[in-house]
């Protein structure tokens, strides 16, 4: 099997978790790891001495041996890095969010179907065992009709020097919702502040209408001490809860929930509610990296032909919702319609 050729810009913590997954994976082998910190390049060197190094793009981009680039910069980098890659012929993945801007995100998915490139995007949660447990449990109907969902992303950092805590953030959020929603927001209102003096928010509060009254509220953070990872769904039979700390039990199913109760020919049950208090039940879930099955994901987008699950377009969505959630701030929590 012929191995894809991968250079990786970008070896902080997360671009290192790449070149070691790349290099675990059959039908991949990391070529070039770049860098513009020599700290960097020389732990990469130290754990992956076959991996060659350099500290430019251009150097990257000039190797025959590279036939995809994945880049894990920061994210106001993203457009230039995501171009430059696309322009040379290469298949990218990209960390989220994909760019920061709608226009550049338009122009990258111009130039992948331009080229007829694979650019995907590292939305890593659609890749987790436990997200894709829930989106099967609403598919199959077992929340019943779902009223609302509510998630929380708090740590204490890291912080960012090129954007805030909703744009670090909140797009590991909004395509969740989105997933689980099959689409995008019709609007979005959001509210945050800045309390470090580094003029970026440091904490929101995102509330995102879905079609059908359905909606979403994040809660993203860099400032409280008490980290967590939680998505629940909250629907008219059941509660569906994801916290990825949990290693026990990282999807746990509610069998409690209420609804309007139909009303009898006579009229009488008109405004009556029926609560529902039932077990709790653990699904079993495949154990498996999020990181590796997106990768693998990449490859095979690559190898086959298909559309990666998260594409450009996908990743544009987010995009927008992130543009509207910085409108909708500049406007003290006004709704803002996601175009």
């Amino acid at each position: 099997m012929r191995e894809l050729g991968i250079g990786i810009v970008g070896v902080g913590y997360w671009g290192m978790n790449y070149v070691r997954v790349f290099s675990e994976l059959a039908g991949s082998r990391v070529a070039v790891v770049c860098d513009r910190r020599e700290e960097r390049l020389l732990e990469a060197s130290q754990r992956f001495p076959e991996v060659a190094v350099c500290s430019s793009v251009d150097e990257l981009l000039n190797l025959s041996q590279v036939d995809a680039v994945v880049v894990c910069t920061e994210a106001s980098s993203h457009y230039a890095m995501v171009s430059r890659a696309l322009e040379s012929g290469r298949h990218v993945l990209v960390e989220k969010p994909m760019t920061t801007t709608v226009p550049d995100g338009e122009r990258l998915l111009e130039l992948a179907a331009k080229r007829n490139l694979k650019l995907m995007v590292g939305h890593t949660f659609l890749y987790n065992a436990g997200i894709r447990k829930v989106k099967s449990l609403l598919s199959g109907g077992e929340a019943g009709r779902v009223y609302y969902m509510y998630s929380r992303r708090t740590n204490l950092g890291p912080i960012r020097r090129d954007v805030n805590a909703l744009w670090d953030l909140a797009p590991h959020d909004v395509s969740i919702f989105n997933y689980l929603m099959d689409g995008a927001p019709e609007w979005v209102s959001a509210v945050g502040a800045k309390p470090l003096g580094d003029g970026h928010e440091a904490f929101g509060f995102l509330a995102l209408g879905y079609p059908n009254g359905v909606v979403g509220q994040a809660h993203v953070s860099w400032a409280d001490p008490h980290k967590v990872r939680e998505v629940v769904v909250v629907g008219s039979d059941k509660r569906i809860v994801f916290n990825d700390l949990d290693s026990e039990g990282p999807v746990r199913v509610f069998e409690k929930g209420v609804k309007p109760v139909e009303p009898s020919v006579t009229g009488y049950g008109e405004h009556q509610l029926l609560m529902r208090d039932g077990d709790i039940i653990i699904p079993k879930l495949d154990v498996s990296e999020p990181l590796k099955n997106q990768c693998q994901h990449f490859l095979d987008s690559v190898y086959d032909g298909c559309q990666p699950l998260t594409d450009g377009r996908n990743g544009l969505d987010v995009v927008r919702v992130m543009t509207a959630v910085d409108r909708s701030i500049a406007g003290r929590g006004a709704p803002i319609a996601v175009a």
